[in-house]
């Protein structure tokens, strides 16, 4: 009986041991699959805190700043929007130097408005915004020889010196990545009355299509000096339009006066070509402006319309036309050789009556000639007579006097 006691007692201890560890591996399996989970939801809460204490608030209307982010996404989108296409794509390439004055009403968006409102930036307020937060380059200005690479960029605290742009230094400033602020009162947008930019017009073999696009812009100042007179237009420096583009389509525009709300973006307004710009020059192997190489006002004009009449038809000179434009075309110029056959008819009756007029007023002066000749022939015959008759009473008192 004890034997078999101590023996049921041994059974049931393992059992219970046995028992407590598939227990205890239980539990530890259960709280390693709870642990990452716990963390996780400590994390994410402790974030959310984070940001809703640390971060500024979003609302419309509460002195917050409305300006748009950008991610690296949409950077990469657009600057590797070209990066595929090579010389051996693009059968024929143009460059263009255009002006534009902020005074014509189309080019009116770039200037308006001059102060931030409501979130809303001219075009120069948010290049002076994204080259103080160290998020674009500028390069410097070579009049015609622009080259984008990194040893003609521009340091941003030699470019506020050079043009006397007051500044102060950004929390989080370093040497090597440096940020400074400027007051809005400080920005010189009512100075920038003309921006330059470079165009680029190319056949693109690709898609068989002609196409614009616009490789940079370079804000012009246009400052007097201390006694006035006429203001000295100082080019500031060139920024590529792929680094400006991922804010520039975040920045709703107002481009008409009809409609007053902003359905347009900067990125719109330049890729479609809203603008209106002359051109100043176009590359060349001697690099001179169409001022040096026309300085005649008149002879510039006409070369500026040349080159854009050629620019607007080189597309159009590319392609065949199909039965349809061929028709319409012929009927156009019969309407016009019929339209010029008939004004030809009518210049021919006009000519033909002023002749019949000019020959009956010639003949009518020639007859008045002859009248006044035979009037002229009469009259000396009638002094002939007299003289006769006056020669024939002498004679006959002479021959009575000698009769007696």
């Amino acid at each position: 009986m004890t034997y078999h006691s101590h023996r049921q007692n041994n059974s049931h201890t393992m059992k219970t041991i046995y028992r407590t560890a598939i227990c205890a591996f239980a539990l530890a399996t259960l709280a390693l699959a709870q642990g990452p989970e716990a963390d996780a939801q400590g994390q994410s809460t402790s974030t959310a805190v984070q940001r809703r204490t640390s971060g500024p608030r979003t609302r419309h209307g509460q002195g917050e700043t409305n300006v748009p982010q950008v991610t690296q996404r949409q950077q990469a989108f657009y600057e590797d929007a070209d990066a595929g296409i090579t010389d051996a794509d693009r059968q024929w390439m143009r460059i263009i130097y255009r002006q534009l004055d902020l005074d014509k009403d189309k080019n009116a968006p770039l200037y308006y408005p001059e102060e931030n409102i409501d979130g809303q930036e001219n075009l120069f307020r948010i290049i002076m915004r994204l080259l103080a937060n160290n998020q674009i380059h500028a390069y410097e200005y070579l009049d015609g020889r622009e080259i984008f690479a990194e040893q003609y960029q521009v340091k941003v605290r030699d470019l506020l010196d050079r043009f006397h742009i007051i500044y102060t230094e950004a929390k989080g400033s370093t040497e090597r990545n440096p940020r400074f602020t400027i007051q809005e009162a400080d920005v010189p947008t009512n100075e920038v009355l003309s921006y330059y930019i470079i165009e680029r017009w190319e056949f693109d073999t690709r898609n068989n299509r002609m196409r614009t696009i616009v490789e940079a812009i370079c804000p012009v100042l246009h400052r007097s000096g201390d006694f006035g007179g006429e203001a000295v237009k100082y080019p500031m420096f060139w920024v590529k339009f792929a680094d400006l583009r991922p804010w520039l389509a975040q920045q709703h525009i107002f481009t008409s006066d009809d409609n007053n709300l902003p359905t347009c973006t900067y990125d719109d307004y330049f890729t479609l070509n809203m603008y209106e710009g002359e051109i100043y020059k176009t590359r060349n192997l001697k690099n001179k402006s169409l001022m040096q190489m026309y300085p005649d006002p008149e002879e510039l004009t006409k070369a500026q319309d040349s080159i854009q009449r050629r620019l607007d038809s080189f597309e159009a000179k590319l392609w065949v036309p199909d039965r349809e434009e061929v028709i319409a075309h012929k009927d156009n110029d019969k309407d016009k050789k019929d339209k010029d056959e008939g004004v030809a008819a009518d210049n021919s009756e006009n000519s033909a009556n002023s002749g019949e007029a000019v020959t009956n007023s010639e003949e009518k002066q020639d007859k008045q000639p002859k009248r006044s000749t035979k009037r002229s022939s009469k009259r000396p015959k009638s002094s002939k007579v007299k003289e006769s008759k006056a020669s024939k009473s002498a004679s006959a008192t002479r021959s009575v006097r000698r009769r007696k």
